[in-house]
């Protein structure tokens, strides 16, 4: 049985896999320059996934407006771990929340047509504080998954959602510091 809450990604000894959906007009600014530029905003929170499917959910597989582009977007290990250090889950006192660096917040994982699942997917808001560090520090790279999205999407409409899991990323346990893994749980006292 999985466990309620654990962090699953695609990553590798160095880096992790988040995702993020974009218009157009800021994905095609990134992809040409290899890292986030205007017109990303370095003036609002960014919220990064590490869980593909519940960003299909959130985006509906790249067809909500201004999340019609899906970007892969690899960071430093060291990047993640530092902002997961800083989190405040969202369900904090408000003016806890209201201070934070890095908010957090679990949400229902998704199935491949959508169904929330008897787990939780883990939610990254980068504050406008560490946003330029992320974009130029922990961002190492940044890959366009738009196409494959459009192939899964169209496989799954179509009743064809085994076939469509070809299209998906590999994600994985991704192991946590006993200190980290508490700081994260619903249950830690912030």
């Amino acid at each position: 049985m999985t466990p309620q809450y654990q962090i699953r990604a695609d990553y590798d000894a160095r880096t992790i896999v988040v995702y993020q959906a974009y218009s157009s007009a800021i994905a095609d600014a990134a992809l040409r320059a290899g890292r986030f530029i205007t017109p990303f905003s370095f003036q609002r929170m960014t919220w990064i996934k590490p869980s593909f499917l519940w960003l299909m959910h959130r985006s509906n597989w790249a067809r909500k407006a201004g999340q019609e582009r899906v970007l892969a977007v690899r960071m430093t290990r060291e990047g993640w771990e530092r902002a997961l250090s800083q989190a405040v889950r969202t369900t904090a006192a408000p003016k806890e929340v209201a201070g934070a660096a890095v908010h957090l917040q679990w949400d229902p994982e998704r199935s491949v047509r959508g169904a929330a699942l008897n787990h939780y997917s883990i939610q990254v808001g980068i504050g406008r504080h560490l946003i330029r560090t992320f974009a130029e520090d922990w961002v190492v790279s940044i890959t366009d998954l738009t196409p494959q999205v459009h192939k899964a999407a169209a496989l799954v409409r179509n009743g064809r959602a085994p076939q469509a899991r070809r299209f998906l990323p590999a994600e994985r346990v991704y192991p946590l510091s006993r200190s980290t893994a508490e700081l994260l749980s619903p249950d830690h006292a912030r």
